[in-house]
């Protein structure tokens, strides 16, 4: 697991990998202090979308990397590309994969919430 947040690249992969704890973390809170998860829920919003940008913005360096090394030597090999590739990949998957799970906390939460807790527009009181 180590060697795949590195492989994407520390400056990238680690903060995610916070964003993913303190998500899950506002997630328990959010399932045990259901009386006051409207501002959670808003809170895990954010910070997913976040999360996904973040992880694309990973994946734009990533290829930035891998074209720098091709243009470097000038010549086109698998090897010259594989290190920026794989940073290109890992980054927005690891944030989508981020991203899903807070998104199914806040359903989650969601679904257990009392109808007296909505607004007649369908928003958290």
């Amino acid at each position: 697991m180590i060697d795949k947040l590195n492989d994407g690249g520390p400056f990238f992969t680690y903060p995610i990998m916070i964003l993913l704890v303190v998500i899950v973390v506002l997630i328990i809170r959010g399932c045990i202090k259901s009386k006051s998860n409207g501002k959670v829920i808003a809170l895990i919003k954010s910070l997913s979308w976040f999360t996904l940008a973040w992880g694309f913005l990973g994946r734009t360096f990533g290829l930035i990397v891998a074209f720098d090394n091709v243009q470097a030597s000038g010549e086109l090999t698998p090897r010259l590309l594989a290190g920026g590739l794989k940073m290109a990949i890992l980054n927005p998957l690891f944030a989508i994969v981020v991203f899903l799970i807070a998104r199914a906390g806040i359903l989650y939460m969601l679904s257990v919430k009392k109808d007296s807790d909505f607004e007649p527009n369908g928003e958290l009181k």
